[in-house]
């Protein structure tokens, strides 16, 4: 390294001693900068030209237009080629015999033929046509002639000039003179501007048809958002699906692969086509490369739908407008309809509608139910539509456990026999005897004599995963939660679904988030009807409907939390399902909390007064009948407003919420029902001891525990 060495003394001072000058040395840090040469940057400044976003705009915009001029021709040349040979008869023909229809292939052969014949006689027709062509000019010559001179003639007649014989036709050539004469004129503009008329005329063919690399279309057509499903769409996506069967079969089709598709027709906020598929291509290769078909379409996953029908080779696909799923349904016919009555053997539960467009109702005749999703996902109002329909038939009666305790299920205070709300372990306890009450019932019921009918009971269990989770023993060490045999809820869940369902003992739950650790595989494979909103993975999609129905297609995981809210995917016999599909997607019907109480209320108007249990007795249980004997003391007959009086101060808390109603139904079970003296409803004693005495010689149940 080099150094610098500078001495530094005022000009004006005369020479000093070296040993008194002051010297510097200044040492580079680094060898100086090298120019940089001109071709580097020139290069510079070219890729940041070329990868500026105008310049790849523009560059894009002269790409296109250039392309719609070029494709253009193309697509008029060959739209000429068609028009005057048999190209697209042989296309035809072709894609005809692709997909194996014969008969369109001999129809289309036909047409062929005649195509032909119809093209030879016009050829033959102009060998004639010069000579028919020349007599034609000849004998409109000499008509028109003729004319002109009678016409004439009639003038000169008129004017007494002989000149005006020739005037009409001197007038004639002078007419023709001047058209040729504007001919002259326009012609050479005409060649000039002709041949660009001619390319603007094939650049709106190819505008018109995006005749141009996506790469270099517009931003709104590139993206194809709310596109239209049109059939060289859906060939052109199942062309690219990567099988290759199909591929190279569409290939062999040419441009008449449409012949694949059915119809495309409107079905619901969506269109549906049905695919013949070529031989060797199988309908379970389309169905697994469903992600693929919906972007091929320009589409979201949850947007296409594959499904089965009864033709073989043949899938229907059912593609949704692009956004449509996000719109909500119509309001359900239960907050429309004041009339609507349901029925719990022949009925159908108006549940929501199907992604056609269709209403989707569900039948709830001796099928055990089980609703699952993630937290905040519509689950309570989804069950609760199913409830409140059911409750508008009289003869069902409900008991509900709801361990969330926010409210949800409060309409059916006065609806419900057993009414539970509440997180607690406590609650969990007082869910689990509901439970065991209604396995106690279900026995009752199996040992009753046969044709026995039996109302229907059921038993609706929200928030589920809470009582699994229980950690609570009893004074006997039995876990309330769990899985395991010796778990009280589960067992009780467990009989149910093993016999309930044969006497119309029911049990409906709903469950967040399944694990096997808050919904055991037992239990949830006990319910015949399996519905779930949106789930995270597949694993649990399986929990929540099988793995036979997520085989099949049911996608539960697919859908998208909070904006798919209150879309369930059922798997049941319940339900009318496509053939060949395991699964149904159902935008189901929001009721509010509101509009619940006043269906509620309808459903209480059809009952003659329900009392509603919020806190079950664990103590002794009572004995009704007796209990009305022995308040009826020695007097014969007591007024009912009195005997309620008498039997609420007996206990409060199991007699403290009873109407008339209740009374009149326990005495009539009986036969020692309530009659009128003096115009006043009354008990009578007789009546009671005959009844309690009667009941105690058969050895039958009480009428009511």
């Amino acid at each position: 390294m080099s150094e610098n060495v500078v001495h530094l003394h005022k000009p004006t001072d005369p020479p000093a001693d070296p040993a008194t000058v002051t010297t510097l040395t200044v040492v580079p840090d680094a060898p100086p900068a090298r120019p940089v040469p001109l071709w580097v940057r020139s290069g510079r400044a070219v890729k940041t030209a070329v990868t500026h976003e105008g310049t790849k705009t523009a560059m894009r915009t002269v790409a296109r237009h250039s392309l719609y001029t070029l494709n253009g021709g193309r697509i008029v040349a060959r739209r000429t080629w068609d028009g005057r040979t048999g190209a697209r008869y042989e296309r035809m023909i072709r894609a005809a015999e692709a997909a194996g229809n014969l008969e369109a292939a001999e129809e289309w052969e036909e047409r062929l033929q005649r195509f032909r014949a119809a093209r030879h006689h016009r050829r033959m027709d102009l060998l004639h046509l010069p000579v028919e062509a020349a007599k034609g000019v000849a004998v409109g010559a000499g008509m028109s002639i003729g004319v002109l001179v009678a016409l004439g003639i009639v003038m000169a007649l008129n004017t007494g000039h002989a000149g005006d014989v020739i005037t009409p036709l001197s007038a004639t050539i002078d007419f023709l003179a001047l058209l040729i004469r504007i001919v002259q004129v326009v012609w050479g503009p005409a060649l000039t501007i002709g041949p660009f008329l001619a390319l603007l005329a094939l650049w709106s063919v190819g505008r018109k048809q995006h005749a141009a690399p996506a790469w270099a279309l517009p931003a709104n057509v590139r993206s194809g958002e709310g596109e239209p499903i049109t059939p060289s769409i859906v060939v052109k996506a199942l062309r690219d699906l990567g099988v290759p069967a199909l591929r190279n079969a569409i290939k062999e089709m040419g441009d008449a692969g449409a012949s694949m598709l059915g119809p495309i027709r409107i079905a619901g906020c969506g269109v549906e086509v049905d695919v013949t598929l070529p031989s060797g291509v199988s309908t379970i290769e389309v169905q697994n490369r469903r992600r693929k078909l919906a972007e091929n379409l320009t589409r979201h996953e949850h947007e296409v739908f594959i499904t089965l029908p009864q033709a073989a080779r043949t899938v229907r696909l059912w593609v949704a407008d692009s956004g449509a799923l996000d719109e909500p349904i119509g309001p359900s016919p239960l907050a429309v309809d004041e009339s609507l009555a349901a029925d719990y053997a022949k009925g159908r539960a108006p549940w929501g509608q199907d992604l056609r467009g269709d209403g989707a109702s569900l039948s709830l005749y001796q099928r055990h139910l089980l609703i699952t999703g993630l937290s905040n996902q519509g689950k309570t109002a989804a069950l609760r539509a199913l409830a409140l329909w059911l409750a508008l038939d009289r003869t069902v009666e409900f008991r509900v456990a709801d361990l969330k305790g926010a409210g949800d299920w409060a309409m059916y205070d006065g609806l419900a026999t057993v009414l539970i709300q509440g997180p607690t372990d406590g609650h969990v306890i007082e869910a689990t005897e509901m439970l065991e009450g209604g396995v106690s019932e279900m026995e009752r019921r199996l040992t009753a004599p046969p044709g026995t009918a039996f109302p229907p009971l059921i038993l609706l269990v929200d928030e589920a995963q809470v009582a699994f989770m229980c950690p609570v023993k009893d004074e006997d060490s039995r876990p309330y939660g769990g899985s395991k045999a010796t778990s009280r809820y589960f067992m009780a869940a467990r009989k149910i679904h093993n016999q309930g369902r044969a006497v119309n003992v029911l049990l409906w739950q709903g469950t967040q988030d399944p694990t096997d650790q808050n919904l055991p595989k037992l239990v949830r494979e006990g319910a015949h009807t399996r519905a779930s909103l949106a789930l995270g993975t597949e694993s649990q999609a399986r929990m929540a409907l099988g793995d036979k129905a997520v085989d099949g297609g049911a996608a539960p995981n697919l859908l998208r939390p909070g904006l798919d809210k209150g879309t369930v995917v059922v798997a049941s016999d319940g339900i009318e399902i496509p053939a060949g599909q395991a699964s149904l997607t159902v935008r189901t019907h929001y009721i509010d909390t509101g509009t619940a109480t006043e269906i509620a209320e309808r459903a209480k108007r059809l009952r003659d007064g329900v009392t509603t249990l919020h806190v079950i007795e664990r103590g002794e249980e009572r004995d009704p009948l007796a209990d009305i004997a022995a308040v009826l003391g020695t007097a014969s007959r007591v007024l009912t407003a009195d005997v309620l009086k008498r039997l609420s101060a007996l206990n409060e808390d199991a007699y403290g919420r009873w109407t008339p109603g209740d009374l009149k139904r326990v005495l009539e079970d009986a036969g020692a029902e309530p009659y009128k003296s003096d115009g006043r409803m009354v008990v009578g004693r007789d009546r009671v001891a005959r009844a309690l005495a009667h009941r105690d010689t058969d050895g039958s149940a009480s009428a009511d525990g």
